[in-house]
Parts: C-alpha cells; structure tokens; sequence
C-alpha cells in the first residue's frame, strides 16, 4: 500500500531531527545548488539547475523547516551515517512527489475520463503538486535589487521600527551571499587537507556578523539588527508546521544562528525572496501604517512597469495612471500603465496579490478566489479599457492631467502582471482564465514582474518587443509553458513560431537556460555572453537590420506591419531579403539605374514584398511602387503585399506601402496582369537569369 504525503512528511520530521543531519543537508544543498563554470558562465553550466533529480528550494526549505523543529544537533556523524542521511532523504523526497502526483490520477475513472468535461486539473487536489514543484517565479538578484525601489517609500518606518534602511538590509544580504560564494569555491581545497573522516560542507555555508561588516562596510550593530530580523529564533519557532503546506517559519527566516554567532543559510533564492518579501508584513502588524504600507506596495507595481517599459519605448510612449473618461465625464477605473508604439498600443493592470495558505493547502474555492482576485479582475479591467481606446466617445488623461491623442489601433495587448510570486501562474493561467479577444485586442500576457523586468531587458526596442507580445498572445491557448521566462527564452533562441498542425505544444523549463546566463550575465557582472545566439544577433549588423531600426524610429502603419512580417521570418530568409537589397543597390551604383527585387515571404496567408532602390521623386516612385504591388498582390492572390522603397548607396528607406485585404477576383485586372502572370507561369532554368533581377543565374541566386 502506498504511504500518504502526511506519513512520508511525518518520516521526514524524524530525520531531520537526527544527530547531525545538518551535516548532510549541507551537502545536499552544496550538489544540487553550486556549479562549477569556467572562464564564462554559460547556459549549459546552468542545465543541472532545471534536472529533476535537484532538489528545488520549496523542498529544501521543508527539510531546514522540519530540522528546526528541535533544537539543531551540530555533531558531525561518521562518513557513512552522511551518506545513509542523504540517500534516506533522497527516498523520502522521491516518495512524496510521487505521492502528492498520485492526488491527479487518483481522480482519474472511466465514467470521468469519458466526459468530454472534465478537467482532472481543476481540482486543488491536483494543483498542489504544481504549486509546490513550480519554477522560481524571479532570480535571486531580482528579488534582492526590485526590494530596494519596492521599500523606498517605506525608508522612515524600517529606519524607526528595525533599526535599518531598506539600503542596509538589501547590503547585507548581498555581503551575506557573497561570502558564502567564495567560502563555497575555496571549501574543497580546504578539505583535501583533512582526513575523510573530518569532512564536511557547513563550514561553507556559515558567515560570521564580523565578516559581514568587513564586506560591506556597515556598522556591526546594524549588521546585527539585520540579520536578527531574517534569522529563526531560539525555543520551537516552526511548531506549526505540522503538513506540508502548513506556513514553516523558515521561510520567512531563513537564517540559523549559531553558538558562536556565526549564520548559516541554505537557499540565496530564499534569503532574497525573505527579503523582498518580509518588510511588507512587519509594516502590516502596525494599525497606523498598514494602510501607508498597502498603497506604497500597489504604487511600487505599476512605477516598476512605466519605468521599465519607459525604457523600452521611451518616456514619451507611456503613460501610467490613465484616468478614462465617458462622453457625459463619469470615470471608469484607471489604466495602470499604458504604451503607444505606431497603431499599436499596451494596456497593463497591476495587482499586488499572493496565492493564500488555504489555496496552497488545495482548497479548490479558494484557489480560484485567489485568482481572480490576482489575475482575472486585471484581466478584466484590461479587457474594459481596451474596448474604451476603441471608442471614440471616451477622453483619456493621464497622471499628469494631459489629455491622450489615441491613434487608430491596429492591435491592443493586455498584460496582467503581479508584484508577488505566484506559484504556478502559468499552469493556473490555462486553467482558470476567461478571455475574450477579437481582432484588434489580442489574447492576453499574464505574468509578473520579474518577466516584465527580462522581456524589457532583453528585447530593449519597441520593434522587438512588440513583436514578442504579438507571438507570444497567439499561441495563448496552444502554448504550455512553466513561466513566462521559459517562453521568452524560447523566442530568443529560435523564435516564437510554433507550426499549425500542433494544437498542444509543451516546452520544458530547461530552454530558460541561456536566458538565465545572460540575465546573471547582465545583473551579476560574471563574464559571458550578455545576448543568447538567435533572434537578437542573426540580423545585427545586416542592411535589413537597419532597416528595421528606421522603422522603428518612424513606424507608420504600413512600414511597421512589414516590419512584424520580417521578423516572423526564418533566419534564410531575411538573410536573402537583406542580400537582395544589398545588390539592388550595388547594381544602381554599377550602371545608374533603378533596380526591383520580388521575394515571397510567407505562404500562409500569401505575403509577399517588392523592393525598389530608386531616386525618382517621391510622387513618381510612390504610384510605380502603389501599381506594381497591387499587381503582384493579385498575380499571387495574396492577404498582403508590401512595397519598400530604398536610397540607392545609403540603403536608406524612403517610404512604404501596405496592401492588406482578403483577395478577389477582378475581371479589369486580368488584360493589366497578364504580361507578369506568363512570366510567374515559365519555367525558369537552373542557368537563366533569376527572376528577382539580380543579373546572377538562377542556380547561383534563388534557385539554390
């Protein structure tokens, strides 16, 4: 018979309250959380951080929350009794992620899995399992650096009640951890000079008040206080956590002192999330500043996205705290923050909310009462003041009272995001979310944040951010993701393109590998390379690339929707569209006249371009520019067709046009078209000239 999760639990308890059990949790943290890199931190050396057969930081946390149940026993076993610790644990571990899967099959009969609706993942029963297994919702240095501007505005009260500064706090922790790293790398020498018998881990993952003054250069009494605020306190300090899901109090304090002073911690990512999260609850406790403490958390979200998309489409495309009029002056809720790029625009609700105990526990109401408090009245809100930017009867102001000048909208996206973690957002996305899109407002980005933080790092233009918003909202119900940065890294990488025949298309959170090497690349300052190979580097440098930057700087609706087309493009292809425009231009400087170039760029729907490098006059390239797409559009019975023309010499764009409507027959067109459709209908041979005008043979051109 199967043991249940509380009996496994129960085993557990009494293991980590064995004489020196803290000895071989040292070690399990120091394999599975430590890697070694070499002369550049890489996303391979990362890949062991996403196998399965690591403990995650939930799990962990449950064996420190289980050993400090009792006071600790700091007597280092003989070798082998380590092993048998770690080998136990690693059984139990294994049993209990066995048993809280089995809550989904468990579910699982004939009568249900015949009916057509019945989802087994509906239950809390069977979303506990990815609660507590989820990915990491933000990297450490994330939590640690977004609880500076986070707390900001809470400086006086930590200052009065805690005895030190959000700044302080936020120095401590990285002098924390960073001690420990170097304690960790330098541990190994260090052992090889001691018998087998005498080694152990600890040591490394202890750091002393002192060191930690001498690092960061703050007074040792604030050191002290600091510290004291993220440590366990002596006597029974986690006697409630008596389940699994019940609060363990080491979350929250992560730290565990020693006798002699010396700290111990066994998760970064938990000391940083401590952080990032703790100071809003101790503020909470005081009657007189819950309130202040409340509003500063909701103003810090929606500050943290304007700044951050500021920084993509810069301060005068974002607005935030957009007041929505109707036509007889009553207000409708406000948008958080709002983004203009072209005829496209970005609406994001922002929403400081947690998924509760009881949720965690698998209460079926709550976990859907937390959601729609978090995500689904955002969605909401969003999906409101979207239909509002369609409307040409509202007004919009924005915080500083200007009326907004809304352009005709093309696309509208909506992002949800939050300021907490919230464990398997993703996962619950798909399960509980009702949206509703059209063709203008997209299906929505939910996510938090921390994704918000590495979109905007990233993919830091609007072109290419916009583009990833565009991919990312179709895919909404086809996508599986674990979070967002999984399917960001993704984009990266190949590019977010997923083929029509898969109605389901799952990827695993290993592919967030090379993203995290260039976040911590980025953030962290570790040698490596700050962009992953893909989207972002098979253009750069490339006439097409420039192109597309010009774009961008002046994106009108027919440039910019052939923009968007050429980054749905595969890397072939936009590499033989940048070349033909290079020898387009090469040619008119060769013998001085205008050259074409004609290239299909997407067979479903029909999309094509035509490429004009001329220096007619504007009026007289435009109508040739306007006659001959409309022409080839037809010959093609495209969607859409676009036309660019550029400067001979500096490849410079002169303007574009955009032909997007379904496709007709046109009886008038025929006698007009008929000259370019025996030319579309002959065979062209290996060794004719090609088509596209470039003087080369077809074998030596497009015909390869």
């Amino acid at each position: 018979m199967e043991k249940t999760e509380q009996t496994i639990f129960d085993e557990l308890g009494k293991l980590c309250v064995s004489p020196g059990y803290i000895h071989a949790l040292a070690f399990i943290c120091f394999n599975d959380n430590f890697i070694e890199i070499g002369d550049e931190l890489s996303g391979q050396d990362l890949l062991k951080m996403h196998s399965w057969e690591r403990l995650n930081r939930n799990e962990i946390m449950t064996l420190v929350g289980l050993m400090a149940k009792r006071p600790i026993d700091f007597t280092l076993p003989d070798p082998a009794t380590i092993q048998g610790y770690i080998n136990e644990t690693q059984r139990l571990m294994k049993d209990l992620h066995s048993s809280m899967s089995s809550a989904l099959f468990g579910q699982l009969t004939p009568k249900k899995v015949k009916n057509a609706n019945f989802d087994p993942f509906a239950y809390g029963s069977a979303l506990r399992e990815p609660f507590f297994y989820s990915g990491e919702a933000a990297y450490a240095f994330q939590l640690r650096d977004l609880a500076l501007p986070k707390y900001a505005a809470d400086s006086a009260w930590l200052k009065q009640h805690k005895g030190f500064s959000i700044d302080e706090a936020h120095r401590v922790a990285r002098s924390f951890t960073e001690l420990q790293d170097r304690n960790l790398t330098d541990l190994p020498a260090t052992l090889r000079q001691k018998p087998p018998s005498e080694w152990s881990v600890l040591e490394g993952f202890s750091v002393t008040p002192d060191e930690i003054v001498h690092a960061s250069g703050i007074d040792i009494g604030v050191v002290k206080r600091v510290l004291s605020a993220f440590a366990l306190l002596g006597g029974d300090p986690n006697g409630a956590f008596l389940s699994l899901h019940d609060f363990n109090a080491c979350t929250a304090t992560p730290l565990i002192e020693r006798e002699s002073g010396a700290l111990i911690l066994f998760s970064h990512h938990s000391l940083m999330q401590s952080l990032y999260e703790s100071p809003f609850y101790w503020m909470i406790d005081d009657p007189q500043y819950k309130e202040t403490a409340s509003i500063n958390r909701g103003r810090f979200a929606e500050e943290f996205v304007r700044v951050r998309l500021a920084h993509v489409f810069s301060e005068k495309r974002v607005f935030h705290g957009v007041k929505i009029l109707e036509s007889k002056g009553k207000e409708r809720p406000e948008i958080d923050v709002l983004a203009f790029f072209g005829n496209r625009a970005i609406v994001v609700q922002a929403k400081s909310k947690k998924l509760t105990l009881e949720a965690r526990m698998g209460n079926d109401g709550q976990i859907r009462s937390d959601f729609r408090e978090a995500v689904q009245k955002a969605y909401d809100q969003g999906r409101e003041s979207s239909l509002a930017l369609l409307n040409p009867t509202f007004q919009f102001r924005d915080s500083t009272g200007q009326f907004l000048k809304i352009p005709a909208l093309k696309e509208i996206f909506i992002i949800t995001t939050l300021s907490e973690a919230y464990p398997a957002l993703a996962f619950q996305t798909r399960q509980f979310l009702r949206y509703e899109a059209t063709d203008v407002i997209r299906p929505p980005v939910v996510t938090d944040i921390f994704a918000i933080d590495a979109m905007t790092e990233m993919l830091d233009s609007p072109l290419w951010f916009v583009d990833y918003l565009r991919r990312r909202s179709a895919y909404f119900d086809k996508l599986h993701v674990p979070d967002e940065m999984t399917a960001l890294s993704y984009h990266l990488k190949r590019g977010l393109w997923l083929e029509e025949q898969y109605d389901f298309v799952h990827l695993d959170d290993d592919i967030s590998c090379d993203l995290d090497a260039a976040m911590t690349v980025r953030r962290e300052g570790i040698p490596g390379k700050r962009t992953p190979d893909g989207i972002l580097t098979h253009l750069a440098g490339s006439t097409i690339e420039k192109i597309l930057r010009e774009i961008e700087a002046k994106p009108t609706p027919e440039t910019l929707d052939f923009a968007f087309t050429v980054l749905s493009c595969n890397e072939e292809a936009t590499k033989k569209l940048s070349e033909a425009i290079d020898e387009a231009s090469d040619r008119f400087e060769h013998d001085g006249k205008a050259h074409n170039f004609i290239m299909s760029l997407r067979s479903v729907p029909a999309t094509g371009v035509i490429i004009h490098c001329n220096q007619d006059a504007v009026e007289e390239a435009w109508r040739n520019l306007q006659s001959h797409c409309e022409r080839r559009k037809y010959i093609h019975r495209a969607e859409e067709w676009y036309g660019i023309c550029i400067s001979p010499g500096s490849k410079r764009l002169r303007f574009g046009i955009g032909l997007e409507f379904p496709w007709k027959r046109d009886a008038t067109r025929e006698p007009h078209t008929k000259s370019l459709q025996n030319e579309e209908g002959r065979k062209v041979g290996r060794n004719d000239p090609c088509p596209c005008g470039s003087g080369k043979k077809y074998k030596k051109c497009h015909g390869h």
